[in-house]
């Protein structure tokens, strides 16, 4: 195969527990994240990497492909190693759980990338800010890249600093990430760098061990869901979308 998506999903989070099975019009936000992501023309597979009982036999019940995985992994790129460490596949697609407004040309805005460059490693995402509020907030995360679009620096403030003028076009990182197989281990086996520690951005630690991220650029927003009140954001977006 030449690409596969892995969707990582948890039932514990701080903020929100059980959100990828929270109720978004009449479906899980797992459900909406399963079949947008299996519209995308670039995967020939998809499965849920999950260490809890209700994901996977949620995922199974409305038809999708999920496995259990050990309960101690870190982060949601552990998982994914785990997943695909038997599959003859090129490129793993790490797509986010809780993002139900996910459109399938964004994977494979990030698998094309891979495909055509046998030297790039890891690929990703960014999308305009359009919003004031998004520059303020540090969830958002944002990017900046270089004229090739390679990724320079990912910060929670808002880069860069409009010192001398108040043109400056703003990015958003969205974290949909592309890996080429082989380097899905290599990056989890390398240690936690001190900009990672410092943002609490995995990517970082890809930048400074000199690796290369190649940042396509969407036209589609998403809506992360961490609290309940990102979750009504999703209601209301999908029913504006419906309309």
């Amino acid at each position: 195969m030449d690409a596969i998506g892995i969707i990582p999903a948890r039932y514990g989070s701080t903020r929100f527990e059980g959100k990828v099975l929270a109720d978004l019009l009449g479906k899980p936000v797992i459900q909406h994240v399963w079949e947008n992501a299996r519209r995308a023309a670039s995967l020939e597979d998809l499965i849920v990497a999950t260490d809890d009982a209700r994901i996977l036999e949620t995922v199974r019940g409305f038809g999708g492909k999920a496995v259990m995985t050990a309960k101690e992994h870190r982060t949601g790129t552990d998982r994914l190693r785990e997943v695909a460490n038997p599959l003859d596949t090129k490129i793993v697609v790490n797509i986010q759980a809780d993002e139900p407004l996910l459109h399938p040309s964004m994977i494979d805005d990030v698998v094309t990338p891979l495909l055509q460059d046998r030297e790039l490693m890891i690929s990703t995402l960014r999308k305009k800010i359009t919003d004031d509020e998004d520059l303020r907030n540090p969830s958002v995360v944002k990017v900046v890249t270089d004229k090739n679009g390679y990724a320079l620096y990912f910060s929670r403030s808002a880069i860069p600093f409009p010192r001398f003028h108040d043109n400056v076009v703003f990015y958003k990182h969205i974290g949909l990430y592309g890996f080429k197989k082989d380097f899905l281990f290599t990056f989890t086996n390398l240690p936690t760098s001190a900009l990672e520690g410092a943002e609490g951005l995995e990517q970082l630690r890809v930048l400074e061990n000199g690796y290369r991220i190649k940042v396509a650029e969407t036209q589609f927003d998403t809506i992360g869901i961490d609290t309940p009140e990102d979750l009504q954001r999703a209601r209301e977006a999908l029913t504006s979308r419906s309309l």
